[in-house]
């Protein structure tokens, strides 16, 4: 805020303090534009229609860092204020609203004086009420278990002592609720052990990342029942999602990482309002072949939706031994394949397609919802004529495109993997994409990111099964240290084999709904 007695007397040099504060002001508004115009652009790649392959995660760095920069140059501005207070055309945020079951402490802020200027007294009318989200960090704190002895002063029989708690990591340091908090922090909220080893030492905690490998390990080990028998309530159901991500492994004898990959099986019947409760299961296996969605899928029968790779075609072969498997296909795929063709220059046919396939996916999102019964009837009226006009008019340009162009394959792989595309109009209960499945394996995608790779098969094992519990508690909105915490204390204490389905995510009685 500048002084009346820090101006200059000369008229001149007024002139150019007032030049410059104009200038400057034009810079930081241009700076602000371009800075916003930035941000957008990545939200359209991100986000956009037009975009198919964009990982949202891997804009989200560069998002942070211009959104911090604009509020940079807005609080400078602010600070530039004569008046001292924001201006009244700072840019708006959504902050949105607190959560009413977060605890409140409230604290009262009188005026100094409660006498007024005539010798009265003051009384209230009124008040002003501010709500500030404020955090306590993390802490830890030790759990002291004492059991006292007791003996008989009349004679010798013997000592009574309670007996001792029942202990995860026995003669360990953590309680089960501190195993919880580390499987999280790992599998949620993807951070590597050695980086959670950091964060305690700053508490004076100094554990080594191997003991906490350890830990996660012994848990690994006794949530592989609870694993095993959502992997087998998600086989009963009639309809699934199934795809696969990499999961690069570390490989000891060549000191290189191999290539594995996690399987993901997942059911989600909200849509169609199904009574069975969504869930996800994370198989790892060494390879892609359809050898390995085979097993997985051992005892299965129903529909399966997946996208168009070819090593599901072992699971409809002729010959194959089985239960009966029906394939559903992708749309989101197909219309993936037009996209990139339309990003090359002008592809009217390939726009026409995006276009076709939009109106299937505005009709479908006005469908979500509704009983499968309705959605069945509201696709045989709706969509099935559009359906039945896209194959005439794929018939019509698939005999006028050169087969080996980008838009020719395009055409084929739709024609390739029609029939499979259509079954989601005879059937209310199937989904017109695979986007579900995708969703729910976006998370593992992000944990290699952070994690660069799995120490061993067995470690991709244990990654997978701690993961499916975590996904499917937010399916199910559940939190998932609390679901944890209260899961490895039950096994700890003999949770019987018989009962093992009370354990499933969806049973946990500590739901978070919205």
């Amino acid at each position: 805020m500048l002084d009346a007695a820090d101006l200059p007397d000369d008229i001149a040099a007024l002139k150019a303090m007032l030049i410059a504060a104009q200038a400057r002001e034009v810079r930081k508004d241009d700076r602000i534009e371009r800075l916003e115009k930035l941000v957008a652009a990545f939200k359209q790649a991100a986000f956009g229609r037009k975009s198919e392959k964009a990982d949202p995660e891997q804009f989200d760095l560069a998002l942070e860092d211009l959104e911090t920069a604009i509020a940079a140059i807005h609080a400078e501005d602010e600070a530039d204020s004569t008046s001292g207070k924001p201006s009244p055309e700072s840019r708006s945020a959504n902050r949105g609203s607190l959560p009413a079951h977060l605890p409140r402490v409230e604290e009262i802020i009188e005026p100094e004086s409660l006498i007024c200027t005539c010798g009265g007294g003051l009384h209230c009318i009124g008040e002003d009420v501010s709500e500030r989200l404020d955090v306590i960090p993390a802490k830890f704190r030790v759990i002291v278990t004492r059991r006292p002895k007791y003996a008989c002063r009349a004679c010798t029989d013997g000592v009574a002592q309670a007996p001792a708690p029942a202990r995860l990591i026995q003669a360990g340091l953590p309680t089960e609720a501190t195993i919880a908090h580390v499987l999280v922090s790992k599998y949620a909220d993807h951070l590597p052990l050695y980086r959670q080893a950091q964060i305690m030492s700053r508490q004076g905690v100094d554990l080594d990342r191997s003991t906490l490998a350890d830990w996660v390990g012994r848990a690994a080990f006794e949530l592989r029942p609870v694993f095993d028998a959502l992997l087998a309530d998600l086989k009963r159901s009639m309809k699934l999602f199934m795809d696969e991500t990499r999961a690069p492994v570390l490989d000891p004898g060549s000191r290189k990482t191999k290539t594995g990959y996690f399987w993901a099986l997942a059911r989600d019947d909200r849509p169609w309002g199904g009574g069975a409760p969504p869930g996800v299961a994370f198989t790892y296996a060494p390879g892609r072949g359809g050898l390995y969605a085979e097993r997985i899928l051992q005892g299965f029968t129903g529909i399966l939706q997946v996208d168009g790779y070819a090593g599901y075609n072992r699971l409809v072969a002729r010959d194959r031994i089985g239960p009966n498997i029906q394939l559903a296909y992708c749309w989101a795929h197909a219309r993936r394949k037009l996209v990139e063709i339309t990003r090359n220059g002008s592809a009217p046919i390939a726009e026409e397609g995006v276009r076709r396939i939009g109106e299937l996916y505005r009709i479908e999102t006005e469908l979500r919802g509704l009983p499968a019964d309705a959605r069945l009837a509201g696709r045989q009226s709706r969509v099935a004529p559009l359906i039945a006009d896209m194959r005439t008019w794929l018939t019509h340009h698939r005999a006028r495109v050169a087969g080996k162009s980008p838009l020719g394959e395009a055409l084929a792989y739709i024609a390739k993997y029609w029939d499979g595309l259509c079954i989601f109009l005879g059937d209310g209960r199937i989904e017109i994409d695979n986007n579900t499945v995708e969703r729910t394996i976006r998370p593992i995608a992000l944990n290699r990111k952070n994690a660069f790779f799995a120490g061993h098969d067995a470690g991709a094992k244990n990654w997978a099964t701690i993961a499916s519990l975590i996904e499917t508690c937010k399916l199910n909105a559940v939190d998932p240290l609390a679901y944890l915490t209260a899961t490895l204390a039950s096994i700890v204490n003999g949770h019987k084999q018989s009962r093992i389905h009370e354990l499933m995510p969806w049973n946990y009685s500590g739901r978070t709904d919205p």
